[in-house]
């Protein structure tokens, strides 16, 4: 009979294997994707215009309107909560500033992301995974098609541009969301919140949004590519990676958002 160490070591290894093949498969993809975008254009292997073109327009145009209505409210909430507390010491003048650093920082590109991610990040992973499922990515290789520079490439591109640009528009579209409820609910001048939203952002808190965004960006792209190359099966295994894709992408790009809030607190 298997010694106790025996099944202990064999338990571990059954649970670590899987999980070593997950990251090897997982940097397969982020390799091959980072070539074909950046590496491939200069060896003669441009890059699909057309196609990105395209997945911007479904990934950034086509997410406008949901955008806009999550940030205008997340503007207002935030300007409520901050003069809830701030009027107790008569200061309620600094509510433009809490919102307008808060919403450039932090809740613009997180809130825009996880956006992102349920939108085109699912679609992203049920688009691969359909065509895995109907061999369709084997056809390509058949080809002599990449399935990566043919598919994760485009998509990659188009959210690296326009998750960064909705990540603007949600910005200003949050300020003002505070700017509408501060100049009527709380009573401030609307120049006096204009100018102390002016002193209160720097350029580098715009920048620090953006560097996150472009970040959030790549992984979303990642995480929906690798879970669509995963898909083994019918209808039920596409439905399932693409949920997994969402929950994956999700925790992510709070990881993310996470190490790059701790690395530009101590190195600016």
């Amino acid at each position: 009979m298997p010694s106790i160490a025996e099944n202990l070591f064999g338990c571990i290894g059954r649970k670590v294997i899987p999980i070593r093949r997950d990251i090897h498969d997982a940097a397969v993809i982020i390799n091959s994707t980072f070539y074909w975008t950046f590496v491939s254009p200069f060896r003669g292997k441009p890059i699909r215009l057309r196609a990105s073109i395209s997945e911007m327009v479904k990934a950034g145009y086509n997410s406008v309107p949901i955008v806009a209505v999550i940030s205008l409210f997340v503007g207002i909430i935030l300007a409520l909560q901050a003069a809830y507390q701030l009027k107790r010491v008569g200061a309620l003048i600094y509510v433009a500033n809490l919102v307008g650093v808060s919403i450039t920082r932090e809740l613009g590109p997180i809130l825009t992301a996880i956006i992102v991610s349920g939108r085109s990040g699912s679609a992203f992973a049920a688009e691969i995974g359909s065509m895995k499922a109907a061999e369709e990515v084997d056809a390509l290789i058949t080809m002599g098609i990449n399935p990566v520079r043919f598919l994760v490439v485009p998509k990659l591109i188009a959210l690296m541009i326009m998750l960064p640009a909705l990540t603007v528009f949600s910005d200003l579209i949050g300020i003002f969301g505070g700017f509408m409820l501060a100049t009527t609910t709380l009573e401030i001048h609307p120049f006096n919140y204009f100018q102390q939203s002016v002193q209160a952002l720097l350029v580098k808190d715009v920048l620090t949004g953006l560097v996150k965004a472009c970040a959030f960006g790549i992984v979303i792209t990642i995480v929906g590519a690798y879970e669509g190359f995963k898909v083994e099966g019918g209808a039920e295994e596409v439905g399932r990676r693409t949920t997994a894709s969402v929950v994956a992408s999700i925790f992510l790009v709070i990881v993310f958002d996470l190490f790059f809030t701790t690395l530009f607190y101590f190195f600016t």
